[in-house]
Order: structure tokens, then C-alpha cells, then sequence
């Protein structure tokens, strides 16, 4: 990948080969990059260039270089530059399930303040957070996302016992959810394939996965809606093929998701740095 300066002037986003689960990328912004918005991942990156901004919790937070940004998944938060000068950054994007597969059912770990200069946290995102080029070997990725998910519930200071819930049972609701993505589910299949009432299962899933049940579908309809895009399908077929009434109700999920409109993104991504 060609070298990134701060003598460019276009906003641009490079995203990294997609792997199940996990998305990285690489971004230059001047002023503001994203409205406010939230998604079913953690969020988690490194300031590489310049003061990243963004709301958090009712705050504003601060990034400066060499500092490591957690978001918990679905948390509101927007983006800009803290200076004149713009920021450049890299950002994992981490499904919660693949927490879990570490964390064996334990609650999510959460990190207040949004930006942390913990030593531990630096370590375990190190691999993680290479150049965006970097193609990770199986294992590789599967003992770096481990030894995050870990420092993550340290850092926190989660207690090692299992989330008050029903873990098994968030989990069929999410493989269940996988298999009928382009449909419409009704709580009552959901309840039948779980074996768990509406009420508790809402409260598992987000105990275990961050989001509510119908959030995450749309989510992962969204992903879907993106891999189409890039390969050059409509924004009206793109929404239909993903499983949306229609564009407008597709567009409107994704500028709330990604802070972004479907139009802005498809212009801003994968633009190599001086483009």
C-alpha cells in the first residue's frame, strides 16, 4: 500500500481482504467523518496521525497518537478530526461472538472512557492493528482475537463466571438469525428454536452478543448490502437481494449503523491515499 502522509488532502478509507466476523480498516479524515451512529461490533483502533474526535457516552473523547480506542458495541458515537490538520487511523471491528468463542459465555467486558493508554490493551491489539495489507494466518488471527478478548475482560475487571443468561439459547437465536437473514422472522420462530421466551432471550442476546436480536438481522443484512455494493450492484437491488423493503429503508439503517450514507461510503472506500 502506497505511503500515507499527512500531505493528503482526500478523505479515503482502505479495508483490509474481509474475514468472517472481522473487518479492519485504514482512514484518513479532514473535519467530519462520521455522523453520530452505532453498530453490533466492537470498534477498536489506534491513532496513527493527528487528534481523533468523537462523542462518546455523553462526552467528547480525544485520541492522540499511540492511544487505542474501544467502543463497545452498541454505543452511539460520530467522528472528526480534532485539529485543522486532520487524523489518520486503524480500526478492527470485531464480532462479539468471536469474544465469546474465548470468553465461554461470560458477559461482554466493558471499558469505560472510550480511549485507553493501558499497556495491556496496547499489547494484545498490536497484531491486530497491522497495515491493513497484512493477511493473517488462520491461528494467528484466532490467538490474537484470544489474547484480546482476554485483556479486554482483565482491563475491565470482569469477574471469570459465566453472564447471568441463557448462553446456549443466545446462541441458537444467532445461528438461527444467520440462516434466514433475507426473510422476515417472527419472535415466535425465534421462540421456537431457542426454547426461550421473547423477554429472556432479548436479555440474553444482548447480555452475550451487545445488540437485541432484530438489531443484529439488520446488521448483518447490512454487511451483506456492502459486499453487494462493491461488486457493483444497485443500491435498490443491493437493499432487496439483502433482505430490506427498499432502498430508502436500507439507507436509512445504514447512515445510523456506519454514520455514513450508502452513497458517501461506496465514494470514500478502498480510495488509495493521493487518489
Amino acid at each position: 500500500m502506497p505511503r500515507q502522509s499527512t500531505a493528503v488532502h482526500s478523505d479515503w478509507v482502505v479495508r483490509a481482504h474481509p474475514a468472517e466476523g472481522v473487518e479492519r480498516i485504514e482512514a484518513w479524515f479532514h473535519g467530519k467523518a462520521y455522523a453520530m451512529h452505532r453498530h453490533d461490533t466492537y470498534a477498536i483502533g489506534r491513532t496513527l496521525e493527528g487528534v481523533q474526535s468523537f462523542s462518546y457516552r455523553r462526552n467528547r473523547r480525544d485520541s492522540l497518537p499511540g492511544n487505542t480506542i474501544v467502543l463497545h458495541p452498541d454505543e452511539a458515537h460520530d467522528g472528526q478530526a480534532g485539529t485543522d490538520e486532520g487524523f489518520r487511523y486503524r480500526m478492527i471491528y470485531v464480532a462479539p461472538a468471536l469474544f465469546q468463542d474465548a470468553l465461554g459465555g461470560q458477559a461482554l467486558p466493558f471499558l469505560e472512557g472510550g480511549v485507553t493508554t493501558d499497556p495491556r490493551i496496547a499489547a494484545a491489539t498490536e497484531s491486530l492493528l497491522l497495515r491493513v495489507d497484512h493477511v493473517f494466518e488462520p491461528l494467528e488471527r484466532s490467538d490474537a482475537l484470544a489474547e484480546l478478548a482476554h485483556a479486554l475482560a482483565a482491563v475491565s475487571g470482569m469477574p471469570r463466571a459465566r453472564g447471568k443468561g441463557d448462553y446456549f439459547a443466545a446462541r441458537r437465536a444467532r445461528e438461527y438469525l444467520h440462516a434466514n437473514l433475507t426473510r422476515v422472522v417472527t419472535l415466535e420462530e425465534v421462540e421456537t428454536a431457542t426454547g426461550r421466551d421473547r423477554w429472556s432471550l432479548s436479555h440474553d442476546f444482548r447480555t452475550f452478543y451487545g445488540t437485541s436480536p432484530y438489531r443484529y438481522l439488520t446488521l448483518r443484512r447490512l454487511d451483506a448490502v456492502r459486499r453487494l455494493l462493491l461488486t457493483g450492484v444497485s443500491l435498490a437491488n443491493a437493499a432487496t437481494d439483502a433482505g430490506f423493503a427498499d432502498q430508502s429503508h436500507m439507507s436509512r439503517h445504514f447512515l445510523k449503523t456506519f454514520g455514513l450514507t450508502p452513497g458517501r461510503w461506496l465514494q470514500i472506500v478502498n480510495r488509495l491515499p493521493h487518489a
